[in-house]
Order: C-alpha cells, then structure tokens, then sequence
C-alpha cells in the first residue's frame, strides 16, 4: 500500500499542466528521434538536455521530458525499420527482419499498428516492474558503504564487455578516455590542477553537456554529411493502418514473454534493447516458427523485438535509479542529467528525492498512453519526416547542440572544446569504438575515485576493504560473471544462429 500511496503522490506531480506538457513534448520529439535512421534515443536526450537544463525547468519536469524522449525513441525506431529497412537505432534491427518483409507485402500499416501496440504493453509492464521493484532494490542498497560502491563501479565498468563484447580491448580504450576526461581540473582532496595545461577554463573541468554534445551531436553531424544521399526515398504505399483483433491475438503470448524478457535484461547494466530484441526474437523464433514464416514476414517476429526493446527501456532505468549505475548508453546521459541539479542517483534517492522519482514514474504510465494515441493514428505523417533534407537536418542540428552549449556559461570556449571532441568522437565511431562506454567512464569516474579515497582511509590504505562482506564478494562474482558473458554469448550465437 506504501507503494500505492507514493504513486498516487507521483502522480500529482505528473499531471501539473507543464509536465504534463513536457511528458508530450518528450514522446512527440522521442518518436521522431527515433524514426529518424543513426539519431536514436542517445543522441535526442543529448541535444535536449542543455536546453532542458538551459531554460531552467525543474529536475522533476527536466527528467520527464528527457525520459519521454528515452522511451518514445524506442517507439520511433520502428518506423524506418518497416518503412525503409532501415533501423532508427540498435534496439530497432530485429524489427527489420520481419517488418520491411511486411511492408513489401502492402502490410506496412498493420506491422506499425502492431508494433505500436506491443510497444505500449512491453514498456507498461516494465514501468510497472520499476514501481514495485525499484523500492525494494532502493532499500536493499542502503546498506552499501564506500567500499561497496567502489566495488560497485567497478562492476558497472564491467558491463562493457557486454555492450561491445567483439572488442573489449576497444571498450577499455573508449572508458580510459572517459576517466581522463573526469578527472580533468582541481583534484576535490588535494587543490592540485591535473591535466588542465594551465587554461583557466579547465579549472573546472570538462562539463558534461560539452562532453555529451561533442561525442554525441557533433560527431553524428559529421557521420550524416559522409553519409548524405541526394536519392529520394521511396516509402512504399500504407492502405489499412489498424491491426485486426486476430492478428493481434496470435501475438499475444509473444508480447508477454518478450515484456518480461527485456525488463530482466534492462535490469541489467550495461546491457540494453539491442540484446533484449536479440534474445527475444531468437527464443520466439524457436518456440514459434513452425511452419517457417520468420524472415517472410511473421507478425510474432515483429511484436517479439518490439515488445522486449521497449521493455528494457523501462528495465535500464531501475540501476540508474537505485544504484547509480546506467543501465544503457541513454541512461548513462541521464545520470549526468541528475548530476547536473546536484542530485546523485543511488541508494537514498527513494527517500531523498521521492517527488521526482515518483513524478517520473508515473509520467511514464501517461507518456505510454500519449505515445500509444500518437502512433496510431499518425503513422503517415511520421513517415514524412523520413524524407526531410539534409541540408535541413543538420544545420538544425547544429544549432541545437551549439546553442546548448554555450548557453550554460556563455563559454566560446565550451564550443571549441565541443568540436575538438566531436572531431575525435567522429574518428572513434569511424573506427568502430562505442561512445557509450565513454560517457560511463567520463559520468563514473568521480564517483568512483572519491569512495576509493573514503574506503582507503576507513582501513588506513588496506586493500583487502574491497573484499570484506558478503555485498562485496556477491558483487566480485557478478564482475566475474560479466568479464566472461562475451564468451557465453558467442557460444549462444554459435548454437542458434548457426543458418
């Protein structure tokens, strides 16, 4: 009943005329980020957080828009996957599989209907595993002290084997140059300047809407001027747009799975919807291809990926939440969201900051219904912004990124720094590195630096602090556990991907 209770309160803060604004604002903005091929959710939170911070909106209504943004990305990214075969993000590349076969069989609306709906119920039923899961993991983590947050970030550092499991060497490399960047300016303990080649501006250190705009907008820029086509696209024909009754029932049992699926992976760090999608279209393959329809167009293999991506969304938010551990790339932004209202995420943000956790829960149950009446009946106008012009796009961009930026300290400089990073964020991404592990190195790195200073000096500079208590050696194991999934997982690709 507690639980209710703070829910309801939640949702007096969701329902102001503003939030409730933002929370539209959000889905509208996430589903076009989304539909848009190699922006994604990432890169929609990156260039509307310094506006969001910018304008001075309150954590809770920031954190809100942000989050729509998140979550109504997931719903988007289907969109050019069924159109066009052209996933608008990672998450979104099983939906390809079966959607674009559908779509040339003159079942494109159907598919977006379906996948609209198997979007709504996988990130309302991971929205509700956040309510009543996300207190108990809150309670459970007060118990945490330095050293176990110490061992703590050492075992979010490890979920990147996860996200790039082909390139660990990459992923290191890509969390070193997210270190170095966190721990640019005045040393907090000491007063003693590191890295900073004696320019006044890096006193400070680097900030994290700078970091973000560069790695992310910047370099996404100059990743569209390579790819830019002059071709038109050609968007094949949509005639009935709802899903019969029928079709959606024989969907049903796969939706349900695929939704508990990608909370449990979103749940965990370092994962995301790409796996999630991944796991659930290859067990709905398994259980559900009978007759060999998968890859022809089978809407189970559609509503599968559609259900868990979205799911996993709502999963990922439960580490961020509780632990201070981002469970995706995008939720790794967020936390540097937070961190910018002087707000730490972690163990007694339940208690701490109960309006805004709770707001925010209970904007995702109406930003769901939003998202859900949005992209039903406005599949064909969506579809439309899928052929705006590059000479358009990224000025656009650009001047929304930029502006961003230079308006949180009027800083000519913070733009320089933008671009400089931007440059190296577009030779990193042409060189296959993740940016995601950079902005868990870069949001971590203080984190993790202060509570190893506390727990050297609780044990008087013993090491073996680190290996004390059962929260301790439970977390050893699961760093273990982690290094070695790239194995397991390449083992599970070679006994089911085998055709």
């Amino acid at each position: 009943m507690e639980v209710l209770s703070l829910l309801y309160n939640g949702f007096t803060v969701a329902l102001t005329a503003m939030n409730l604004g933002l929370a539209l604002l959000g889905a509208l903005l996430g589903t076009l980020f989304g539909a848009l091929p190699g922006l994604g959710p990432i890169n929609g939170v990156a260039l509307l957080l310094p506006i969001a911070y910018t304008i001075g909106l309150p954590p809770e209504s920031s954190l809100i828009l942000l989050a729509g943004i998140y979550y109504g990305a997931e719903y988007g990214g289907r969109i050019s996957s069924i159109l066009l075969n052209v996933p608008g993000d990672a998450g979104a590349v099983f939906t390809t599989l079966e959607g674009f076969p559908l779509s040339q069989k003159g079942l494109g609306g159907p598919a977006l209907a379906l996948s609209g709906l198997s979007s709504f119920i996988g990130s309302t039923l991971a929205v509700v595993g956040l309510t009543f899961f996300g207190p108990l993991m809150s309670k459970f983590a007060i118990s945490f002290g330095p050293p176990e947050y110490f061992v703590l970030m050492v075992f979010a550092f490890s979920t990147i084997t996860v996200l790039m499991g082909k390139r660990p060497v990459k992923s290191l490399i890509s969390v070193v140059i997210g270190l170095i960047l966190a721990v640019v300016g005045v040393d907090s303990t000491t007063g003693v300047l590191r890295y900073t080649f004696n320019e006044p501006e890096l006193y400070d250190g680097f900030e994290f809407l700078t970091v973000v705009v560069g790695f992310f907008a910047v370099s996404e820029v100059l990743l569209m001027l390579e790819h830019y086509n002059s071709d038109t696209f050609h968007l094949p024909k949509i005639e009935r747009v709802y899903i019969s009754l029928k079709e959606f029932l024989m969907c049903k049992w796969a939706i349900l799975r695929s939704a508990v699926i990608g909370f449990v992976i979103g749940v965990l760090p370092g994962t995301g919807a790409s796996i999630a999608s991944a796991v659930s279209y290859t067990l709905e393959k398994k259980l559900s291809d009978k007759e060999g329809t998968f890859g022809n167009g089978d809407y189970r293999g559609l509503a599968a990926p559609e259900s868990a991506n979205n799911a996993s969304a709502g999963g990922a938010l439960v580490p961020m939440l509780t632990l201070g551990i981002p469970g995706s790339g995008t939720t790794a932004v967020l936390l540097g969201a937070l961190m910018l209202y002087n707000i730490n995420p972690g163990p007694m943000l339940f208690t701490e900051q109960p309006k805004l956790v709770w707001g925010l829960i209970a904007s995702m149950y109406i930003g769901n219904i939003m998202l859900l009446v949005i992209n039903l009946p406005l599949v064909k106008v969506f579809t439309k912004i899928l052929q705006i012009p590059y000479w358009i796009l990224v000025p656009s961009v650009v001047v929304l990124a930029f502006v961003g930026v230079y308006s949180v300290n009027l800083s000519t400089y913070s733009l320089m720094i933008a671009i400089i990073l931007g440059v190296l964020g577009y030779i990193l991404r042409k060189l296959n590195y993740s940016m995601a592990p950079i902005i868990l190195g870069f949001v971590l790195g203080e984190i993790m630096e202060d509570n190893l200073r506390r727990a050297l000096s609780m044990s008087g500079g013993e090491f073996g602090i680190f290996f004390e208590g059962r929260i301790n050696i439970v977390l050893w194991i699961l760093v273990a556990a982690m290094l070695f999934m790239p194995i397991i997982i390449k083992i599970i690709k070679k006994k089911y991907f085998k055709s």
